[in-house]
């Protein structure tokens, strides 16, 4: 153990930003099933027991948000989850190493862009006075309110996500094509296999074990859909395909103050985010021998 010290010691940091970020906080969830004042104790003033939860679930948003909160989350993994795999598989087969670092660094890029820049750019493009309404102007002679038309809420934020994240998501997959031995590719081509027969064979099932992580991680987080993004860009006007779970409880939390509401939801999101990823873990090791544990 002694040799071991200064890995130890490297634990410090991330376990103290656990324990003080995320676990202690976790406390705070006793609201949910307590009357809390403002003002009062922080632990509430009585014991309500499932009164805001309950509250919540008869609450006539309750399923306008859980509707679209759903569908925009798996509109996001359906569209976000395999591009970056489909990018990586490309990638491992270019030959041009120039063109391979150009592609990766233009594709990384978006993801270090701040979410309140790509929001005020979402903003700003599909404005009336904006490049995409130029466009449309030139070509079909009318303009499009886009953001004030609930009906391109969803295709707007889906494609945004896709931008900022599908070329930061392909360093796993190509951490893990470097894992694959290359003496199969050998054996492959002297059995005469192409590449596509070699991607099928060799590529796909050496990156399944990446794959089947990331999904499980994925959905896991189905529930905690862009919250910043999703606020900075919503409006009044594009509620019925934009509010979700987590601004209706940003509303509810910090404009209207009632903070024992707030920590419901909060808590009813949480929990289907863990019956979910539990849920993905346990099929996953059943289907593919695979699991998170």
């Amino acid at each position: 153990m002694r040799k071991d010290v200064a890995l130890y010691v490297l634990l410090i940091l991330p376990l103290a930003y656990l324990v003080i970020f995320k676990y202690i906080p976790m406390a705070g969830n006793i609201i949910a099933f307590r009357r809390f004042v403002p003002g009062g104790s922080m632990f509430g003033q009585e014991w309500v027991g499932l009164y805001y939860i309950k509250m919540f679930i008869h609450d006539p948003s309750f399923w306008g948000v859980f509707k679209n909160n759903i569908i925009l989350s798996f509109l996001t993994l359906i569209f976000c989850f395999p591009l970056p795999i489909i990018l990586a598989l490309l990638l491992n087969e270019i030959t041009s190493t120039k063109f391979k670092k150009f592609v990766q660094t233009a594709s990384y890029l978006p993801h270090f862009i701040s979410v309140v820049i790509v929001s005020g750019m979402i903003l700003e493009i599909t404005s009336s006075t904006g490049v995409l309404n130029i466009l449309m102007k030139a070509l079909v002679g009318h303009k499009i309110l886009f953001m004030q038309d609930p009906s391109w809420f969803r295709p707007i934020y889906v494609g945004s996500e896709v931008w900022q994240t599908t070329g930061w998501g392909t360093i796993l997959y190509l951490a893990a094509l470097t894992n694959i031995d290359t003496s199969l590719y050998e054996a492959a081509r002297i059995d005469g296999a192409n590449r596509w027969k070699q991607t099928i064979h060799i590529t796909l099932p050496g990156i399944l074990p990446t794959v089947i992580t990331l999904l499980i991680l994925n959905i896991g987080n189905l529930m905690a859909v862009g919250f910043e993004k999703i606020l900075l860009i919503y409006n009044p006007l594009n509620y019925p395909t934009s509010d979700v779970i987590s601004t209706y409880l940003y509303r509810v939390g910090l404009q209207s103050s009632d903070f024992s509401y707030a920590t419901a939801i909060g808590l009813f999101e949480s929990i289907i985010g863990f019956a979910l990823v539990f849920s993905a873990n346990y099929l996953s090791r059943k289907l593919t021998d695979t699991s998170l544990w």
